[in-house]
């Protein structure tokens, strides 16, 4: 019954479930977790990234094995167990408020969440084609933004009475989702091959290895992986101390009688989602022109420069205002850009590595947040926290000239551009 129900479910519509819900109850954690990190457990600059560091140290040693897992078992497991770990470990790390039980949760929710990068976009990637899936990416970015919008509001409700509660709810929420997700997910164009344990083993070898020969030989590959251990470099210091960074720098306004940063904070998140899903609106105006370009260097880069201004900005703003405007310039760039990237990397990947190369592209920017979060907070602790926020966006001003003087392979220039209108069935519905 169960089967037959997965059978006939639309994939590109579980898609958006899954990728909805997850941002849904993750907005409803995160609007308020560094606050909840801050003012409830405590925490100093240092201690923040060491979390964040051991989140993706924990994401660096799992990451391509679960990968593999994914491209040789079933992609559909490897998202389920995914989802379900992660609101585990959020609802730890929320009805525990030390520091031991926050690193604790992050070992659980980075295990988890291993499970599900990469594989989430090779599942939708086989089940609709390479071809369809560009503009299902850009329509997964206005569902998330719009979830986001919601609960971003409900967070800052919520978080009023007490920070905790959009913590735990969330993560609550994220194990209604993988128990739902079981009963309608389908997985009709993966066929895993039944395998000894030896055999399984020497496969998920073999693959790893495709996987790497792939990322030299092809330079848009290569490219990605080296940009994501740029990001990794610089993101965590970002992540973690633009929160503390704006706290402590300005007073919070009484909001509705209350100066809570809670409600101030998802205040701050629905005006940056509005602008997000508005740019990501714009994308839908260029969408065809932009998919059929096979080689999308001049917008990667260009959004990648803004993304490196609005760190600064954040890092040297006079005004909480000029502060928090220049955290949303970075946001949009990433909203309008994340699709065009995605799209692009998947064209280069055949399906069989295709959740395994993701996965090590995942593992460098995991590689590069352990190694230049501790050194980054340390500053930030030493020299103050726009000093670190300068640091991290030096760090990211090189992805800017690695995509702009990226050349088009032979594979690309062999590859006609597809007419504006063709590039799948309409995913508005």
């Amino acid at each position: 019954m169960l089967t037959s129900r997965r059978a006939t479910a639309d994939a590109a519509r579980v898609y958006y479930w899954l990728t909805a819900g997850q941002t849904f109850f993750f907005c409803l954690i995160t609007t308020v977790n560094m606050v909840y990190q801050v003012t409830v457990v405590g925490l100093n600059p240092l201690e923040l990234v060491l979390v964040g560091t051991t989140l993706e140290l924990v994401c660096f040693v799992f990451e391509v094995p679960t990968g593999l897992l994914a491209d040789l078992r079933s992609r559909r497991l490897s998202i389920l167990i995914g989802v379900a770990g992660m609101g585990a470990g959020f609802t730890l790390e929320g009805a525990v408020p030390t520091f031991w039980a926050v690193i604790l949760a992050q070992v659980i929710w980075g295990i988890s969440y291993t499970f599900t990068s990469g594989a989430t976009q090779a599942w939708i990637t086989d089940e609709v084609g390479e071809d369809r899936v560009g503009p299902i990416f850009t329509r997964e970015t206005q569902l998330g933004l719009g979830a986001t919008f919601v609960a971003t509001a409900l967070a800052g409700g919520l978080g009023v009475i007490n920070v905790r509660i959009p913590i735990i709810t969330g993560g609550l929420g994220l194990v209604v989702l993988a128990i739902g997700l079981a009963m309608v997910m389908p997985e009709r164009n993966f066929h895993p091959v039944r395998r000894t344990h030896r055999e399984a083993w020497a496969s998920m070898g073999h693959s790893f290895t495709a996987g790497l020969r792939l990322a030299r030989n092809r330079p848009v590959v290569r490219t990605f992986v080296l940009v994501s251990l740029l990001v990794g470099l610089s993101s965590e210091a970002f992540d973690r101390l633009w929160t503390p960074h704006l706290l402590n720098q300005f007073a919070l306004p009484s909001l509705f009688g209350s100066n809570s940063p809670a409600l101030w904070f998802a205040v701050f998140g629905l005006i940056g989602t509005v602008i997000s899903l508005a740019m990501s609106l714009l994308l839908n105006k260029v969408g065809p022109e932009v998919f059929a370009s096979h080689h999308p260097n001049r917008l990667v880069a260009a959004g990648m420069g803004l993304q490196a201004l609005g760190i600064l900005g954040v890092a040297f703003a006079p005004g909480m205002w000029l502060l928090l405007g220049s955290r949303w310039l970075k946001d949009a760039a990433s909203a309008v850009t994340w699709p065009v990237e995605s799209a692009w990397l998947n064209r280069h990947i055949p399906s069989t590595i295709r959740a395994t190369v993701l996965s090590m592209n995942g593992q460098a920017n995991a590689i590069g947040q352990v190694v230049g979060g501790p050194p980054l907070g340390a500053v930030a602790n030493r020299f103050g926290i726009p000093a670190a926020l300068t640091v991290s966006a030096i760090i990211w001003a090189p992805t800017v000239a690695l995509f702009a003087r990226l050349r088009p392979d032979q594979a690309e220039r062999e590859q006609p551009p597809e007419p504006p209108g063709e590039n799948g069935p309409s995913v508005e519905s």
